[in-house]
């Protein structure tokens, strides 16, 4: 048996190329957790003032106590730095077996600060940790960057990212695997400040587990019952995907640069147009129920998909037919580029287009132009794939069309049109990162829960009701804060209904200390109000409520005559702030921040406390 992994940090300057591993302060992990949490601090700690693409800023590598053990999906991993889309606090988690690997290895993060002069990968092996020359990987695809670094390598997890990182698009993503990604608000494009081409991790050692016959038990018992779950068969079947009918039918799904909210061609791009042409599913390691359906795309070559892929990418775009979105997609993640925000940016340089106010764009529904647009992006070629690269906010500035740009604090909203959901406006206006669904994905339940105001027999009638901020509050906690803490994917939890109990027992049983949900909940409050301080002072305190608003589009366009009312989603917004102890411009008191052991963040922030 090989002997046991440490916990430390890494770090690496690849300015001055000297690396060193710190021992990790264990208070931080019992505040903090790991992952997101112990991300945020690094970054609260280290990065403040900087320009997002200059050597000042540190990319950051963070695992959870769930990673390198055999975990439910708990194949995740934190991904953070300053975000150059957005100038606030940027991450995402990404499935890889990096995350396996780099526990194993015996680090819980690694710290990426500094710049290379000419391009390099990282290279981690057990105690062994080198910088290596990737000047013959730099420009090539991140599949074919992968697949080099495993010839070479062997065994190994990689993280890498493609032309739109190296080009500094702003919403460039690390890609692991053909096709798994995470970093929307820019980490791919901090990489790339850095020439850091990839990261390859080899990790050996045995992670260890205070309670090892608890863990045993407890995670033995979940693998056996998620399959015996009710809706586990038709999750195999589709995963994902079944959302573009649903959200189709319930006035949700993004269409034409979200002015409308069905599209037409659903069918087209539907889980069961995904069923009849999937060749093979993808998973996360540790997960057994693998949420990537993999299809063959116009070219016939393998893409990767899920709902929010195709949802931006087809209905966003007007673009029908799933192997032409499938090639669009798989375009994406070998260049590297969010897909997510690839969809709102082609959406909205469609519409521009459509106003007159974008000449070398195409149409709603041009396959075939959205290809060539895309390309231009990522090479930032010409005037127009240059400011396309910049991101929604940056263009709609340019071009003075702010009323249809759909972002949040400069990221680009995800694939649900909001229109008459309230709650998951607020959940959009509220993410610790911009215009993200990973943190709250309230929809569902506020479809499901909303009950008639009048008796006019209509389908759907809004609510403001305080248990929808209250509801935004308690999803992030779950999915923003314990997910993104342990780190394990949401999907068996939010999917197959497994019990949140099982997690808070395996984290117990991991780390040998007694944590109950509301401990959790807890910890996940303190991530958040740092979070939201972190915003406020790289803003320098230049910040008020309207960093909270969702698009203005939702509250001046309609839905069947239904749009967001401003004043009654303001009301929702202060009582969100009231459940987090932040004050009417949505910044943490200093009782909230002392009450949850934020001490360290007063001084800096005191400038702008009430």
């Amino acid at each position: 048996m090989n002997k046991g992994a440490k916990r430390m940090i890494l770090r690496v300057n690849l300015t001055t190329k000297k690396i060193s591993k710190e021992p990790i302060d264990e208070k931080i992990l019992d505040q903090f957790i790991g992952a997101r949490g112990l991300a945020a601090k690094i970054l609260w700690d280290e990065v403040k003032g900087v320009d997002p693409l200059s050597p000042d800023n540190k990319l950051i590598i963070a695992a959870g106590p769930f990673n390198g053990l055999r975990t439910p999906s708990g194949g995740k991993l934190v991904v953070a730095a300053k975000s150059p889309l957005t100038g606030g606090y940027g991450d995402g988690n990404i499935g890889t077996m990096v995350s396996m690997h780099l526990r194993k290895a015996g680090y819980m993060a690694i710290i990426v600060e500094g710049a290379s002069d000419r391009p390099v990968y990282l290279y981690v092996d057990d105690d062994v940790v080198q910088i290596m020359s990737a000047e013959g990987l730099w420009g090539l695809s991140t599949f074919e960057t992968e697949k080099r670094l495993k010839q070479v390598h062997g065994n190994v997890g990689v993280l890498s990212i493609g032309p739109a990182g190296e080009n500094l698009v702003k919403y460039s993503v690390v890609i692991s695997q053909e096709g798994r990604a995470g970093g929307r608000p820019g980490i791919g494009a901090v990489m790339g400040s850095k020439k850091l081409k990839a990261i390859v991790v080899r990790g050996t050692k045995d992670v260890e587990v205070k309670d090892r016959e608890n863990f045993e038990k407890y995670t033995r018992e979940v693998f056996k019952l998620i399959p015996t779950l009710p809706a586990y068969s038709f999750w195999i079947r589709q995963g994902t995907m079944a959302t573009i009918e649903w959200a189709n039918k319930n006035r949700a799904l993004p269409t034409r640069n979200f002015s409308q909210v069905k599209f037409e061609y659903a069918r087209t791009v539907d889980g069961y147009a995904m069923e009849a042409m999937k060749i093979s599913r993808r998973g996360c390691p540790n997960c057994n129920m693998a949420c990537g359906n993999v299809v063959l795309d116009i070219e016939g070559k393998e893409s990767e998909l899920d709902y929010e892929n195709v949802g931006m990418l087809g209905p966003n775009t007007g673009i029908a037919f799933l192997n032409r979105v499938a090639h669009i997609n798989r375009l994406a993640d070998e260049f590297g580029v969010d897909t997510i925000s690839l969809g709102a940016v082609l959406g909205f340089a469609m519409e521009a287009a459509e106003r007159g106010a974008l000449k070398e764009a195409p149409k709603f529904g041009d396959y075939e132009g959205a290809l060539e647009l895309t390309k231009k992006i990522v090479f930032r070629q010409g005037e127009t794939g240059n400011l396309l690269a910049e991101g929604v906010k940056r263009a709609a500035e340019q071009l003075g069309l702010e009323e249809i740009a759909m972002h949040v604090k400069g990221l680009e909203v995800s694939a649900y049109n909001c229109y008459i959901y309230p709650a998951m406006a607020l959940a959009y206006g509220t993410c610790a990162i911009g215009a993200h669904h990973k943190e709250a994905w309230v929809i569902a339940w506020e479809i499901g829960s909303t009950p008639m105001e009048d008796s006019s027999g209509k389908e759907y009638v809004m609510n403001y009701s305080p248990e929808k901020a209250k509801k935004v509050v308690e999803q992030q906690r779950i999915r923003g804060g314990m997910f993104e803490m342990l780190t394990a994917c949401r999907l068996p939890w939010v999917e197959l209904g497994l019990d949140l109990e099982w997690y808070a027992k395996i984290l117990s049983s991991i780390v040998g200390k007694n944590y109950t949900l509301d401990d959790i909940y807890i910890a996940a409050d303190r991530v958040y109000s740092l979070v939201r301080s972190y915003w406020v002072r790289e803003f320098k305190g230049d910040w008020d409520r309207k960093m909270d608003y969702p698009p203005k589009r939702w509250f001046e366009d309609g839905v069947d005559g239904q749009h967001l009312d401003p004043e009654r989603y303001d009301e929702l917004l202060s009582e969100y702030y009231k459940i987090r102890g932040w004050d009417d411009r949505g910044i943490p008191t200093e009782e909230t921040l002392r009450k949850l052991g934020l001490d360290f963040v007063v001084e800096d922030l005191r400038p702008w406390l009430k």
